[in-house]
C-alpha cells in the first residue's frame, strides 16, 4: 500500500548552491508561517556556528502541507566534512532534489551526494539555481550533470529526471528557460508527480530506524527516524535492537511528528512517517521493533575518516586560569568525545598511550574545528596536535589517502596555483576554460599536502578563487613532508609582551599577539621569516635612566598581527607544535617548552612525522 498524503525528500547540493534558502520560500509559499510571523533569514541554520559561518553544518527535518498532501524535508549540509550527516539522513528520504548552481556546474560535493542518491535508487529532480548570475550557463551546466548521471551509472529511469531552474533567494522558478518566472509551484508539483509516495503496509510489526538524536528540555533525548513499517502509537511498548544483538525493552514516552519547524504532539503514525520518539535509549543506526516480532533493519553506514588528531588535556602554565573554564580533566573531555561520536557517526574516537590524550577521526579538518569551537563554549579546555592523514595498510605497503581538488580561479593566477600545488606534490589531470575570463583546474594531491592549503590559496588568489576537494583513492606513502617552510618565534620567557619588544623584534617576522598579551616559555608569538625556529625575549621593557636624553624617543609603529582562530591555528602548526583551546583564547604552543630541551624543528618533525 502507498500512503498517497506523504512525500519525503531530502535536499542535496555542494556547499553554497542555495539549499537552506530554498527551503526558506518554500516553508513560506506553503504557509508554514503566519503573515506577521517574524521569520529569520534561512531559518533552517538554527545552530550558532551555522549562523555565523554561513553553512548548514546539521542536517535538519521540517515539513510543509502542499494540496492535501505532506511533504517531509531534509536540508542535508553541502560541505565535504559533513558527508556522514548526508548519507545516514538519507534513509528518511523516497527522492531528493538536486541543486546545481547555474554558474558553476556540478562540484566534486554534487557527484559524493548524487553518488549516494542513486545507490538508494532515488528518482532524482534537477533544480539548476541562481539562473539570475550573469555568468550564469544552464544549457552548458545541464548536460554536466547529465554527463555526471552517466558517469556514475544512473539508469535509464534516473537519467530521465525533470528539470526546475530556479532563483531560490526570490523563491522563484519555471520548467523551461523561455518560461515566464512564478513562484514555486512548478517544484512542488514536480515533487508531488515525481517523489513515489512511501509504501508499506500499516497492521505490520513494527520497524523503525534512528537516523538522528536530538534533545527536548522536557521530554529528555530524542530519536528522530522514519517508520519502514507498521505503525506506532503513545505509550506503546517497544523494543530497541542496538549494535552486535543487543535488545533493550522500552516504551514510548512521548511521539512527535514535524509539522513546519515545530515538532507537533501525534497519538500514533503510521508507516512512511518521520518521527521523533522519546524515552528509550538508542544510538543512530539501530532499530526500534514490535516487542512480538523483532526483526531489525540493516545498520547505517558511513565512509570511514580521512583525517585524525589528537586532542588532550591542557598541559600549558595557563591551563584553568581562565574564569569561563569549567571542564578541565580527561574523565570529562573523554565523556563529551564519546556522547559526540555516539550522534556523528563520521567521528571516532580511540585511545591512544597517554590516559590524558584521545584520537578523534573525522572528515575533514572543518569537522574538527567545529566540534572543538563547540566544545569550548560549553566550557572545555583541551590541547590539539596537528590534523594527519588516516593511513592505511594495503598488500603490506603503507598507503596514503589522495584527493582529487578542483579549483576554480580567473586566468591569471593559473601560474601561482599550479606552483604552489606542485611543491606540495600534486599533479595537474585536467585543465578546461569555460570562458567568463576563469579557468577550471584539477588536480591530484596527497590529503597531507592539502592541510593548511586553503588559507595558502586564498591569499594567492586574492580572495577569488573556489576550491573543492573530494577523496580520490590511495597511493603508496611518500615519506616525512614539512607543513610550513617558515619556523616560529617563540617566546623563552614568562611574562606580558611589550610595545618595546614587539617593536625590536618585528623584522624577524609576523607575530599573532598583541601587547599586553600573557605569554610563558614555550609559547608560539609569531611566524619567523626562515626555516628555523627562533627563541626571543618578548617581554623585554626598554631601561629608564636618570640621563637625560637629548634625541626624542623613537616612534612604536607596530603591524596588525595575524590572530589566529582555532581552524587557522590547526592548519599553521606542524608536528612538533599544539594548539592550546580556552574559552577564552587560542594559543600555539611548543610540545617541549623548555628551551634548553627542545630538539631543532627539523629534527622534531621527522620524529613526529614517522608512519604509525
Amino acid at each position: 500500500m502507498a500512503r498517497k498524503d506523504l512525500r519525503n525528500i531530502a535536499i542535496v547540493a555542494h556547499v553554497d548552491h542555495g539549499k537552506t534558502t530554498l527551503v526558506d520560500h518554500m516553508l513560506r509559499q506553503a504557509g508554514a508561517f503566519r503573515d506577521n510571523e517574524v521569520v529569520a533569514e534561512r531559518v533552517m541554520d538554527s545552530n550558532d556556528l551555522e549562523r555565523e559561518r554561513g553553512i548548514t553544518i546539521l542536517a535538519k527535518n521540517t515539513s510543509v502541507r502542499w494540496k492535501g498532501v505532506k511533504i517531509n524535508i531534509v536540508d542535508t549540509p553541502g560541505h565535504s566534512d559533513f558527508g556522514g550527516e548526508v548519507e545516514r539522513t538519507l534513509m528518511m528520504a523516497d527522492g531528493a532534489l538536486l541543486l546545481v548552481d547555474a554558474a558553476e556546474g556540478p562540484l566534486p560535493q554534487t557527484r559524493f551526494v548524487l553518488s549516494k542518491c542513486l545507490e538508494r535508487g532515488f528518482p532524482l529532480i534537477v533544480v539548476i539555481n541562481k539562473i539570475d548570475r550573469q555568468d550564469a550557463r544552464p544549457h552548458e551546466v545541464l548536460s554536466e550533470v547529465f554527463d555526471l548521471f552517466c558517469d556514475l551509472g544512473a539508469s535509464d529511469a534516473q537519467t530521465d529526471f525533470p528539470m526546475v531552474y530556479a532563483i531560490g533567494k526570490l523563491g522563484q522558478c519555471k520548467r523551461e528557460l523561455e518560461d515566464e518566472l512564478t513562484n514555486l509551484v512548478p517544484l512542488f508539483e514536480t515533487v508531488l508527480a515525481r517523489v513515489p509516495a512511501p509504501e508499506g503496509d500499516p497492521e505490520e510489526p513494527l520497524q523503525v530506524i534512528v537516523c538522528n538524536t536530538t534533545h527536548d528540555d522536557y521530554v529528555g533525548r530524542l530519536a528522530v527516524g522514519r517508520i519502514v513499517r507498521g505503525s506506532i502509537r503513545q505509550a506503546g511498548d517497544v523494543v530497541v535492537l542496538g549494535e552486535n544483538g543487543k535488545v533493550t525493552k522500552g516504551s514510548v514516552k512521548a511521539l512527535f511528528t514535524f509539522e513546519g519547524l515545530k515538532r507537533v504532539n501525534a497519538d500514533s503514525a503510521q508507516v512512511g512517517e518521520v518521527v521523533a520518539i522519546a524515552g528509550l535509549d538508542v544510538n543512530i543506526g539501530d532499530t526500534i521493533a514490535d516487542p512480538q516480532r523483532p526483526e531489525a533493519l540493516e545498520r547505517i553506514v558511513v565512509e570511514e575518516p580521512t583525517i585524525k588528531m589528537k586532542i588532550g588535556v591542557n598541559t600549558s602554565p595557563f591551563a584553568g586560569k581562565s574564569k569561563q573554564s569549567k571542564f578541565l580533566t580527561s574523565r570529562q573531555l573523554k565523556d563529551r568525545l564519546e556522547r559526540e561520536a555516539r550522534k556523528n557517526l563520521a567521528i571516532r574516537v580511540e585511545p591512544t598511550d597517554s590516559p590524558d590524550t584521545f584520537l578523534v577521526l573525522g572528515r575533514g579538518e572543518l569537522q574538527l574545528a567545529i566540534l572543538v569551537e563547540t566544545m569550548r563554549r560549553e566550557g572545555y579546555e583541551m590541547q590539539l596536535s596537528n590534523p594527519e592523514v588516516v593511513t592505511r595498510e594495503i598488500d603490506g605497503q603503507a598507503m596514503e589517502p589522495v584527493e582529487l581538488v578542483v579549483i576554480d580561479v580567473p586566468e591569471t593566477y593559473v601560474g601561482i596555483v599550479t606552483e604552489r600545488l606542485s611543491t606540495r606534490r600534486g599533479r595537474m589531470v585536467k585543465m578546461t576554460n569555460p570562458g567568463f575570463g576563469r579557468a577550471r583546474l584539477e588536480f591530484q594531491v596527497p590529503s597531507r599536502g592539502l592541510i593548511g592549503f586553503r588559507g595558502e590559496f586564498l591569499t594567492s588568489t586574492r580572495g577569488t578563487g573556489l576550491l573543492n576537494t573530494m577523496f580520490d583513492g590511495w597511493t603508496p606513502w611518500g615519506g616525512p613532508m614539512m607543513r610550513r617552510p617558515t619556523g616560529a618565534i617563540v617566546a623563552d620567557r614568562m611574562g606580558v609582551a611589550t610595545p618595546y619588544a614587539l617593536h625590536h623584534l618585528q623584522p624577524r617576522g609576523t607575530f599573532f599577539i598583541v601587547p599586553g598579551v600573557e605569554v610563558y616559555e614555550g609559547m608560539i608569538c609569531g611566524e619567523h621569516n626562515r626555516p628555523n625556529d627562533t627563541d626571543c625575549n618578548v617581554i623585554k621593557e626598554k631601561k629608564l635612566s636618570n640621563i637625560r636624553n637629548h634625541g626624542k624617543d623613537e616612534n612604536v609603529l607596530l603591524a596588525s598581527p595575524r590572530l589566529l582562530t582555532i581552524e587557522t591555528a590547526m592548519e599553521w602548526i606542524d608536528a612538533d607544535e599544539l594548539v592550546e583551546v580556552t574559552p577564552e583564547a587560542v594559543r600555539v604552543r611548543k610540545k617541549v617548552l623548555a628551551v634548553n630541551l627542545r630538539d631543532r624543528r627539523e629534527d622534531a618533525i621527522e620524529q613526529a612525522q614517522a608512519v604509525e
